[in-house]
């Protein structure tokens, strides 16, 4: 199951990253961060989940210590980003319903470059930060990682020494990563609602409802575990639900991204569609490219049928 849901995790996340590149309808803010999102759950996958089907498959259930800090550096790193640029996003979404007129003029390229690059360096002062602290930690012996892959919390749990002020660390920037963007998402999403309100064509609320539904979804599958792992204190949380949340969103999440961002999205099935018709008429892209587009886009529909 790991192995099926990594697949589609590939599959979904690559394809809307190409087609949002080639397909030139797709040529706007929203889908320069939809697709900046994507290569963000790509690397996410990739850190972790090799690894894990490696120690479920192999004899070997190890992990060096360098491959462990090499993994909870780009997990905090890739965590981090996410949370920024999740808020980026919701931004996004605020200009282009409640300021449609002067969106174009608000969100030029430079300013999108701009707000991905910065979420980027966020998400790389928190991994400095964190895994600065944590490689400092004695271990006295302890080397069993008692999780599906290595986290800050998992690596403070196993040391020796006095982790107050690591604990205290971490629950801090957890609340600034996790609550600061969540707080900015729910002011825009305040004022987004508002202005859904007073539309007065059906037409018009469904337009502005399913250019925001998917973000909503999307925003709460990943920052209700975040929430939990970060932010409550790990003493309240059993090792089982820790393992729990990690698998949710190192896995789950990067895996439903894809089908729910185009579950309803008329413009991404379309330029999936144009992308497949060229596809079929180049001999020298690959057949299991095409193939695995159009599974994509049948799982998309069939979820679409049931969810109506």
């Amino acid at each position: 199951m790991v192995l099926i849901a990594y697949i589609c995790t590939l599959v979904g996340n690559i394809s809307i990253i190409v087609v949002s590149r080639v397909d030139p309808h797709l040529d706007s803010p929203m889908y320069f961060f939809l697709s900046n999102l994507s290569f963000l759950d790509l690397c996410f996958t990739t850190t972790t989940i090799p690894q894990l089907l490696f120690n479920l498959w192999g004899p070997d259930k190890s992990i060096s210590y360098g491959g462990c800090v090499t993994q909870f550096y780009m997990f905090h790193f890739l965590g981090a980003t996410e949370c920024i640029l999740l808020a980026m996003m919701s931004l996004d979404r605020y200009i282009a319903i409640c300021k449609p007129l002067r969106y174009p003029a608000i969100m030029h390229q430079r300013l999108c470059i701009l707000l991905v690059a910065l979420a980027w360096i966020s998400g790389l002062a928190n991994s400095l930060l964190q895994s600065t602290l944590t490689v400092q930690l004695p271990l006295c012996g302890n080397n069993k990682v008692d999780n599906f892959l290595c986290e800050v919390p998992v690596m403070i749990k196993m040391s020796c020494a006095d982790t107050t002020f690591n604990v205290a660390t971490l629950s801090t920037v957890g609340m600034f990563y996790s609550l600061v963007p969540l707080s900015l998402i729910l002011v825009s999403y305040g004022f987004i609602v508002a202005t859904m309100l007073r539309i007065q064509s059906s037409e018009g609320k469904k337009k502005a409802f399913n250019m925001c539904g998917s973000h909503v979804i999307v925003i709460s599958l990943f920052y209700g575990p975040v929430i939990i792992m970060y932010v409550q204190p790990s003493a309240t949380n059993s090792q089982d639900k820790n393992k729990l949340m990690s698998l949710f969103y190192s896995l789950v999440t990067p895996m439903l991204n894809p089908f729910i961002y185009t579950l309803r999205n008329k413009d991404m099935k379309g330029a999936v569609r144009r992308f497949l018709d060229l596809c079929h008429q180049r001999t020298d892209l690959s057949i299991f490219t095409v193939h695995a587009l159009h599974i994509w886009l049948r799982i998309s529909q069939v979820l679409n049928y049931f969810s109506m």
